[in-house]
């Protein structure tokens, strides 16, 4: 019989297999279009007549169009080609209602050549605004001097500081325009629903035809790329480019911006948005399936790992063998990162899951210093449990290892800290604050495992932690190297991610080198012995003999192995 446990991890694992399959149907589901087989219902494609077409961009403060007044024609391509890729930039007039923080918007038509687009009944055009609302970023200063980056801007420029926070017009200065070029037969009787409302049909004689496909691309509109509409603006560059594009990739598209679409009504932010358009835009749609199935694995271990971590530290009753000052450190380090992630708006995929990784953290320093909170009257009053022992003596090599290191490890925080206050620029001095204690983290935080392997050399054991929870997390470090190149983060982020990879590795040579064949852990730490280990000091199992090397892949291996298997 499998225990309570092991059936939890089977039914999740279970889970995420029919969720990946299922995804996989439904994506092989969009990007193949069953093609009409007989000659009823069928709907022939009007690109298959090969008419002269134009294509005509205009631009108006109206979001609804009845007639030619009050447009502006910003680019004109006559004898369009479908085949023919292109990239344009145009100078756009800026109306005064759009810089008065109003809104422009361009339509884009698709008609014969030599007809204007009102007065052509086969024309197709889609609408897209070129502007939107965003607050605009704080202004970084040097805080000790006052001094910005940019020269300042003239004093009718100036805005009052609480209308900082107030969303103000932003330029989109690329618009990437597409039609679909397959000659492709749609069956009248099932048309794709998402492809369906960019059709429009016209009866040629006894055969249907639909009119030229016209998709504009907007996950290609990024916040990086925003530019603020002031008062004295009066004309901005706009990139006009159209690239053809085959049926599949459009449908793909279409449910990509949809999703996108989705996300923003569920109260994700324009930037929160733009960090998934990057992993659309920015890779091919093969790295993107990849992408796909890493993220996929990624829930999963990060699942796993978040379970197995609870588990050890609910069970948890002892501190031998465990460095209760990495246990804080790691909680402060976490904390810290966490702020500094909102401090600096990242994308809610990293935000979220660095917030319930601090929130457990928090709890394990609660676990680790036997915390317990007693009320006296309405006054909360902490309470700290005794340590046996073994635990003290575990404290006293604790604290030798954090002696040593505080000699290395404060002047290096608190000198890149002056440092930065002098030669960087920060929106606050909050933000200072984090950003030097984040970076202290991220440079110097790999020597707060220093503690634990102090320990482990000194009681000659590693049996006494999460190694369940460490592998999955492992195996999360290796996937977050690849996000760090997809997902938007700020660089120290970035190196933190590989700097993890070596932590690992450091870890699991010391099982490899000091815990060879030893038994399980026991839910307060103990391990059982077998062959090749004796019982040590504290009850923990010990190396009896040195092993003999192995090739270093090997052994790498087979400990990756066992720290998955074992408790």
């Amino acid at each position: 019989m499998w225990s309570g446990r092991s059936s939890f991890t089977s039914l999740v694992v279970g889970v995420f297999v029919v969720y990946v399959v299922h995804t996989c149907w439904v994506m092989y589901g969009i990007v193949y279009t069953r093609p009409c087989t007989g000659d009823a219902n069928c709907i022939q494609p009007y690109l298959a007549l090969r008419p002269k077409l134009q294509l005509s961009v205009y631009t108006t403060t109206r979001s609804s169009l009845g007639a030619e007044n009050n447009v502006d024609l910003v680019l004109n391509v006559e004898d369009f080609d479908v085949e023919s890729k292109f990239e344009r930039t145009v100078n756009v007039s800026v109306p005064r209602k759009t810089r008065n923080n109003g809104t422009l918007y361009a339509y884009i038509f698709l008609h014969h050549t030599g007809m204007l687009p009102w007065h052509d009944g086969k024309q197709v055009h889609l609408v897209s605004p070129l502007t939107t609302y965003m607050i605009p970023k704080p202004e970084e200063i040097n805080l000790l001097m006052g001094e910005t980056a940019v020269q300042p801007q003239i004093e009718a420029e100036k805005k009052p500081s609480s209308a900082l926070d107030e969303p103000v017009s932003h330029w989109r200065p690329r618009l990437t325009l597409n039609v679909m070029v397959d000659d492709f037969v749609f069956d009248g009787s099932s048309l794709p629903a998402d492809v369906h409302r960019y059709m429009k049909m016209i009866q040629l004689g006894k055969t249907v035809h639909y009119l030229p496909i016209l998709f504009i691309d907007q996950l290609s509109n990024r916040v990086k790329d925003l530019m603020v509409i002031n008062r004295s603006t009066t004309e901005l560059p706009l990139t006009v480019c159209y690239d053809k594009i085959s049926l599949g990739r459009l449908r793909f598209w279409i449910h990509m911006q949809d999703a996108v679409y989705s996300l923003q009504q569920f109260g994700f932010s324009e930037k929160d948005a733009d960090e998934v358009k990057g992993i659309f835009v920015d890779t091919n749609l093969y790295f993107l399936a990849l992408t796909f199935f890493v993220a996929a694995f990624h829930l999963l271990f990060d699942f796993l790992a978040f379970k197995n971590d609870i588990s050890f530290w609910k069970k948890k009753k002892s501190m031998i063998g465990m460095s209760t000052k990495a246990v804080l450190w790691r909680c402060f380090s976490t904390v810290v990162i966490f702020l500094f992630l909102l401090d600096e708006q990242t994308s809610l995929l990293v935000l979220v899951p660095a917030g319930v990784g601090a929130a457990i953290e928090l709890w394990k320093v609660k676990k680790a210093l036997k915390m317990t909170v007693a009320w006296q009257g309405l006054r909360p009053v902490l309470q700290f449990g005794t340590y046996s022992e073994s635990e003290r003596k575990t404290e006293e090599y604790d604290t030798q290892a954090m002696k040593y290191l505080s000699y290395l490890l404060y002047p290096l925080c608190v000198g890149g800290a002056v440092y930065s206050l002098l030669n960087i620029r920060y929106k606050s001095w909050y933000s200072w604050l984090i950003n030097s204690f984040v970076n202290g983290v991220y440079a110097f935080g790999f020597l707060f495992m220093l503690p634990q392997l102090f320990v482990n050399y000194k009681m000659k054991s590693v049996a006494h932690l999460p190694w369940k929870a460490f592998t999955y997390k492992a195996f999360n470090t290796f996937i977050d190297d690849v996000f760090a190149f997809i997902i938007t983060m700020p660089t120290s982020h970035r190196l933190a991610c590989f700097r993890d990879d070596v932590v690992f590795l450091v870890y699991l040579y010391q099982r490899w080198h000091i815990l060879p064949h030893c038994g399980s852990v026991s839910g307060g730490g103990h391990s059982t012995a077998s062959s090749g280990c004796r019982p040590g000091p504290q009850g923990l199992c010990v190396l009896q003999a040195s092993r003999p090397w192995l090739s270093s892949a090997q052994s790498l291996w087979q400990g990756l192995l066992s720290a998955g298997v074992s408790g």
